[in-house]
């Protein structure tokens, strides 16, 4: 078979029946779950529950967004939080409970994936406090439509974003996704509308310290593929094209979020965990956005 083949799975999601978040998994179940994971499903934890005590319940109900961002963060490589309304005495408490998810979703991830370990960053944990159906957001920050992930200010450079989610609502509420199509079928759709970079422009924006480090050309592309599915109403509005995908709270999923269009549609009180992968850690690095792209443009962009 040829390893540049792409194949969309039989199912965008692949549910496991995995209960801890520290315990090994089964290598036949192990190698099932990173084959899948590579090749752009969503694995989903149906029975994988965040356990809160009654202090970290009432800590997060009181964790709303001090209205700067759409979500609490907290940077490890910091320790700083940002975006919560918390007064600062109970703010060292939210850090602790968003560490401690953390520290669960790199065991789950290399629960799955173990290989992943030498080529893997943990980036930013977000807790997302706020319904999402109704909140009025400007096109480009709309999670509700479908897009890849890409960070204006944060270049990757080619390196994967992979997110681990679980929600923890207190009252029942699923958060409502839907996913899109496979990664090279959606670049593909785009690809023609991605402008020439201005000569100079990494490095300005680099120097006036808008991104933390040079955007490479890979990061330029992916930017306005997100932002041209974003605007595009005619792909927003293809139902036929999206699998819709409910998370019932003590449900957890983990899911390449730069090769799987997505978007949120309703749920509050979720927590999540970015990870950067090198594409060399990866059992299928040919997969990766940045060999697709490389692949279609037919040069290197890193």
């Amino acid at each position: 078979m040829d390893a540049h083949a792409v194949a969309r799975p039989p199912s965008p999601m692949l549910a496991l029946p995995v209960a801890s978040w520290t315990d090994p998994l089964a290598p036949a179940l192990q190698a099932e779950a990173q084959e899948a994971l590579e090749s752009g499903s969503v694995l989903v934890f149906p029975r994988l529950a965040f356990a809160l005590d009654a202090a970290e319940w009432q800590l997060l109900a009181a964790a709303e967004s001090d209205g700067s961002r759409k979500n609490v963060s907290y940077d490890p490589a910091t320790g700083v939080l940002k975006g919560t309304a918390l007064p600062p005495d109970r703010r060292p408490a939210l850090a602790a409970v968003m560490r401690r998810f953390a520290d669960s979703a790199q065991a789950l991830l290399l629960a799955v994936a173990p290989g992943y370990a030498p080529h893997l960053e943990r980036a930013r944990t977000s807790f997302r406090p706020t319904e999402i159906a109704g909140r009025a957001m400007p096109w480009r920050k709309d999670d509700t439509r479908l897009h890849v992930d890409a960070f204006p200010s944060r270049p990757t450079r080619g390196r994967r974003i992979l997110r681990v989610f679980v929600n923890v609502d207190p009252d029942g509420t699923p958060r409502r996704w839907a996913v899109g199509e496979p990664f090279e079928e959606f670049a593909r759709a785009f690809l023609s509308r991605v402008p020439r970079p201005l000569p100079g422009s990494a490095a300005v924006l680099h120097w006036l310290g808008l991104t933390k480090g040079r955007r490479s050309r890979y990061d330029h592309i992916m930017l306005h593929l997100h932002d041209a599915a974003k605007r595009d109403a005619a792909y927003q509005g293809d139902t036929a094209r999206q699998h819709r995908l409910d998370f019932p709270p003590g449900t957890a999923w983990m899911v390449f979020t730069d090769q799987v269009p997505h978007a949120a549609h309703a749920g509050r009180n979720a927590l999540e965990q970015t990870f950067h992968l090198d594409p060399a850690g990866m059992a299928h690095p040919e997969r990766s956005p940045l060999r697709v792209l490389e692949r279609l443009t037919g040069r290197a962009l890193t």
